[in-house]
């Protein structure tokens, strides 16, 4: 089997050429919805794992490279382990490890598309999923919202997931990844729960995204704002003329706008913040602050025996965790050495509402009139137009 190498170099330099073809064959499915060509040569890197410290990686036809591009012999599934000069597999280690395919690679169990690039990086291994952007947005949409929802409120959120995502590659264009797959940036699972309709709503709006002035905009969006979206200004303290918030009763039904409520021990709460970094210890109440006009809590006032001090509602959030604490809008009480949250609406409350996007579309509004009304004074363009 002397030819064997001769083989394995012949497909490394044919994999791009394989991958291309392959995703304009899956993008071009549709004689009617043609993708340009700057929409596919258009790359997203996402981290999908970070600090972990062991990877699976599994799949058929998997074409496994090292941090030189050569092709490696490995017979798959493997576990990575991370050491501290690199990625020890089956006793060999490497600087850097790549797995493509024409269909999937399995990360833990997960489908992705495209290439998955593992590196040693923050104690741990970080896998950067690198894929076409479209296709990305597709695996994106059942993460966010549910493909079955109207297919204008779908369209929308394919446009501003793929506005978001292009602003947020422009802004870290020499960082390792251009964003991570959790509510950190954008939810994404791979292509685990792709269906027709999300393929649909990308395909359909393939390349447009929002602008301001010519600019692409930063495309906040959340859950459900419970009644009013919120000011950029009041979370992020950066004012932004299409982040202005407006009225939004159409998100009130929803189950995500309903009343929640969480509890946590003085303690708890405490251990929290630390781990926040928060100098806080001796943390005996927390009181609330200003409630802005939206309806939303300016910041709480921490007493303890040392830091007290007042947070933001939004710190306070990313300390206990945004699935604890849903959103701003809510009330506290203090009882017996436990903090009772109570509140409505769940997100930052910036941008788009999702669930009042899904009303405006069943109540006939377009994917367009829904993105004018909460980026208000943005107009919609091609990725090729402004490139």
């Amino acid at each position: 089997m002397c030819f064997y190498p001769q083989v394995l170099q012949l497909l490394y330099r044919m994999r791009i050429f394989i991958l291309l073809a392959v995703v304009t064959i899956v993008l071009s499915w549709s004689g009617k919805n043609r993708i340009h060509a700057a929409v596919l040569d258009e790359t997203i890197r996402i981290a999908i794992v970070k600090s972990a410290s062991e990877v699976t990686v599994a799949g058929d036809a998997i074409l496994v490279t090292n941090e030189g591009g050569e092709p490696l012999v490995m017979s798959l599934p493997v576990t990575v382990k991370p050491l501290k000069d690199g990625l020890l597999v089956g006793g060999k280690l490497y600087q850097r490890l790549s797995f493509s395919a024409s269909t999937a690679v399995f990360v833990n169990n997960k489908p992705y598309r495209g290439l998955a690039e593992l590196s040693v990086a923050d104690k741990g291994i970080l896998v950067v999923n690198q894929l076409p952007l479209e296709e990305y947005l597709v695996g994106l949409i059942n993460c966010e919202i549910s493909s079955a929802w109207p297919i204008d409120a779908v369209k929308a959120q394919a446009i501003i997931a793929r506005t978001y995502a292009v602003n947020r590659k422009n802004a870290r264009i020499t960082a390792p990844y251009h964003l991570e797959s959790s509510v950190i940036d954008q939810v994404y699972e791979g292509c685990l729960i792709e269906d027709s309709r999300a393929r649909r709503a990308v395909l359909e709006t393939s390349g447009e995204v929002l602008t301001f002035g010519g600019a692409i905009i930063q495309a906040f969006y959340h859950s459900s704002c419970g009644g009013r979206t919120e000011d950029s200004e009041n979370v992020w303290g950066v004012a932004l003329p299409y982040l202005k918030g407006v009225e939004c009763q159409y998100c009130l039904t929803s189950p995500s706008s309903t009343a929640w409520e969480y509890k946590i021990s003085l303690k708890e709460l405490e251990d929290r913040l630390r781990l926040g970094g928060y100098k806080v210890s001796g943390l005996y109440d927390i009181k609330p602050g200003v409630i802005n006009s939206r309806g939303r809590l300016k910041f709480v006032s921490l007493l303890a025996a040392k830091g007290s001090g007042p947070i933001s509602g939004e710190q306070l959030r990313k300390a206990v965790g945004y699935g604890a604490i849903k959103s701003t809008r809510f009330t506290l009480k203090n009882s017996k050495n436990e903090i009772s949250f109570s509140g409505t609406g769940n997100g930052h409350g910036v941008g788009l509402c999702q669930w009042g996007a899904k009303q405006r579309a069943l109540d006939g509004f377009g994917s367009g009139e829904i993105l004018s009304y909460y980026y208000p004074g943005t107009q919609l363009k091609k990725l090729s137009d402004i490139r």
